[in-house]
């Protein structure tokens, strides 16, 4: 009997079942790998949902608390908060406020899973301030990268008394983590630990986020402080090293779909785990085409979470966390 005219390929071998390319798969994800992103309002009777993010809302103090516990329970790594006062003024007041929104949803996640699950906080002004910019304004209206850094030491401080363990500076201020770790150490918050947005593109994927947040620009873009796409990685590596120098434990990449390049630079230049941000526009994207039939949505989910994890992320922010995670367990 002869053989094939073309001998079946070691690679094809693999994959001819499922348990077979189970076996050989070289990429996989575990729950621990993710950090759900939930907003919480202040203010509002019940969850709102987000019409740009089918399937996220913004939460209530209460919601939001069963949220973080649902995704405890799924195994997932992490949640990040992001707050939405309901008054906002130039300085984001609010931001560093004890009784803040973040601050008082901070405590209220640490009460309900103590260190089952790493509890982080967004750390920015964007979210606060009337304007819609991620720092303080000059009289020009320009964001004011030294005054700024001021108010995050400040909002580090408020985020690490309500009991947040990781604070994610996202601004793209320069020296925005050595400010932090510096007022973090000398309030005696030296094992809170810091990840940085280090390669924060001025994208537009971050739409349905902006509705979620209510922290659109009011005027102009942040383009002058956070990244160029058309810029070569290099550029994100140089941050990511400058921020790993001034302090930082995580480094991020945010868009993640789309900056795999980035991701994989990024990785192999730095010694510290590497996340990545799936950012709204990719979750609404993905969600608007399996909503037409165009996709199926499970599999999308998971191969797109595959790629952020192939390019090198060891983190993976994503909106489908809990869902993700419950699945794979």
């Amino acid at each position: 009997m002869t053989g094939p005219a073309y001998p079946v390929s070691r690679p094809r071998r693999l994959r001819r079942t499922a348990a077979l390319r189970r076996l050989a798969s070289q990429v996989s994800v575990d729950p621990t790998d993710l950090v759900l992103p939930v907003f919480v309002k202040e203010g509002i009777e019940a969850p709102v949902p987000i019409e740009s993010m089918p399937g996220v809302v913004q939460h209530t103090r209460e919601s939001a608390r069963k949220a973080v516990a649902e995704a405890a329970q799924a195994g997932v790594g992490g949640v990040i908060l992001f707050g939405i006062p309901a008054v906002k003024d130039a300085r984001g007041s609010a931001a560093d406020d004890p009784d803040g929104i973040v601050q008082r949803a901070l405590g209220d996640a640490v009460a309900e899973v103590g260190e089952s699950i790493v509890v982080m906080a967004d750390l920015c002004l964007d979210e606060y301030t009337d304007h819609g910019h991620c720092g303080l304004l000059t009289a020009s209206g320009d964001v004011d990268n030294d005054a700024t850094l001021e108010r995050y030491a400040a909002i580090a401080i408020a985020q690490a008394s309500a009991g947040a363990q990781v604070v994610g500076p996202s601004g793209m201020m320069d020296g925005q983590v050595a400010a932090i770790r510096d007022a973090l150490d000398s309030n005696g918050f030296s094992d809170v630990a810091i990840m940085a947005y280090s390669a924060k593109y001025a994208s537009s994927f971050y739409g349905p986020f902006r509705d979620a947040a209510e922290c659109a620009p009011q005027f102009g873009d942040r383009a002058s402080y956070q990244q160029d796409p058309a810029r070569a990685a290099a550029e994100a590596v140089e941050e990511a090293r400058l921020d790993v120098a001034e302090g930082a434990d995580i480094v991020m990449i945010k868009p993640a779909i789309g900056y795999l390049d980035v991701v994989r630079a990024v990785r192999e230049s730095v010694g510290v785990p590497v996340a990545a941000y799936n950012v709204s526009g990719e979750y609404s994207m993905l969600e608007a085409a399996a909503a037409n039939g165009w996709i199926d949505r499970d599999r999308a989910i998971r191969e797109m979470v595959i790629s952020i994890k192939r390019a090198g992320a060891d983190i993976v922010l994503t909106y489908w966390a809990t869902e993700l995670a419950a699945r794979l367990r």
